[in-house]
């Protein structure tokens, strides 16, 4: 009877305490496999080793309900405070984690900046606007410690790819008073668009399809939410259309407003081209290009002063 009894208590337990099952179908060995079938020399690019950051894994930012929520500080070893860059990974809103953020949030450290990769609810946990909740939290969390993180909370800026682009945008356009800046690396502006072909991945994330929510699907589509307080925006697209959806219009919304952009292809590229070593530099030389434009940060290679 005792270890009957022992038994379901453990098994209470295990459920009790168990992680919701998470979709792995996003990951940057899957993406890697997948990359290779057309272009074979492909390569992962790997984070930086260097003194000029460090890293400070798994700080906690929100906790909802039972649910722990945290974020991955690389922060610059410089004295002087720093800008801040937060980075939020891509995967269809249902795949992904914040560890993919590694190589882009140590090197642009290394450039000069603290940077935070974010971990957020993905849609098979939560439904929209749960990750941009989450998203916002942990800017008014870096915020809020501004002091011990030793960042220039006045000059922060919001990167993302993919889904995490679209996320950031907006960002961008619908919290303008949070950041300063956006870079997009191939995420869509536009839900419902000529360009876009987004299908179940959406309609998981944002609680139905267009024809059962339009207007969520709109009020999720940065380019809805453009105004003059909209912040300047880094366009880093793949030839690909399909994640351009909605870039033009937007961009055009940007111009009427005097709002800076900046737009950039990567060609021949796939669409995760910020993963692998062949495209990243240019990647890395735009973002950190835009970031010292708008942030009044110098573009400077730091690990080429040492």
């Amino acid at each position: 009877m005792m270890r009957f009894w022992l038994g379901a208590f453990l098994m209470y337990c295990s459920l009790g305490f168990a992680q919701i099952p998470r979709d792995s179908s996003f990951t940057s060995y899957s993406e890697l496999q997948k990359v290779r079938r057309k272009f074979p020399d492909a390569e992962l690019v790997q984070p930086i080793s260097s003194d000029l950051y460090k890293v400070v894994e798994n700080r906690l930012y929100s906790t909802i309900g039972k649910r722990k929520l945290y974020l991955d500080p690389y922060l610059n070893q410089s004295i002087k405070k720093k800008p801040a860059v937060i980075l939020i990974h891509g995967g269809g809103w249902k795949s992904g984690d914040k560890e993919m953020m590694k190589p882009l949030a140590a090197a642009i450290a290394a450039h000069g900046y603290h940077c935070f990769a974010v971990e957020y609810r993905l849609s098979g946990e939560a439904q929209y606007p749960a990750a941009m909740e989450d998203v916002v939290n942990a800017i008014s969390f870096i915020k809020a410690n501004a002091e011990e993180f030793n960042i220039d909370s006045g000059k922060m800026a919001v990167l993302g790819t993919s889904s995490g682009g679209q996320m950031a945008s907006l960002i961008g356009t619908k919290y303008p008073h949070l950041i300063s800046a956006v870079i997009n690396i191939d995420g869509i502006l536009a839900f419902h668009h000529p360009q876009s072909e987004e299908g179940a991945a959406a309609a998981a994330w944002l609680g139905g399809t267009f024809d059962e929510k339009p207007d969520v699907w709109k009020d999720a589509s940065p380019l809805e939410h453009v105004n003059g307080k909209s912040v300047p925006v880094l366009f880093i697209s793949s030839q690909h259309e399909r994640f351009q959806a909605g870039r033009a219009d937007m961009v055009k919304l940007l111009n009427r407003y005097s709002i800076y952009s900046q737009s950039q292809i990567i060609k021949n590229s796939p669409h995760t081209f910020w993963m692998f070593k062949l495209w990243f530099e240019p990647v890395l030389n735009y973002v950190t290009g835009f970031l010292g434009q708008q942030l009044g940060q110098q573009n400077i290679n730091q690990l080429n002063k040492k």
